[in-house]
């Protein structure tokens, strides 16, 4: 845990697995899919990989990608509307 990107991608991360775990557990159906999670997760390797390796503005590209997709595919704030 060195540079900004190993803070920013693990705290992502870390958020994602709140998430997906928050969901497994709550009553009902799942509305979501284990794989939905995949595409996140490795956006958030990719880019701390980039990040350490001088690509920075690709970095900062995939972690933005996985934001927005995070918000559009897995939708974390759907259960505080209703």
């Amino acid at each position: 845990m060195v540079t900004v990107f190993d803070w920013v991608t693990v705290g992502m991360f870390a958020a994602l697995v709140v998430l997906f775990l928050q969901r497994s557990v709550s009553p009902g159906p799942a509305k979501d899919s284990m794989l939905q999670y995949i595409p996140p997760a490795i956006g958030c390797a990719l880019a701390n990989y980039l990040g350490n390796n001088d690509q920075e503005l690709l970095a900062v590209a995939i972690i933005a990608a996985v934001v927005v997709y995070t918000f559009l595919v897995l939708k974390p704030f759907s259960q505080l509307r209703s």
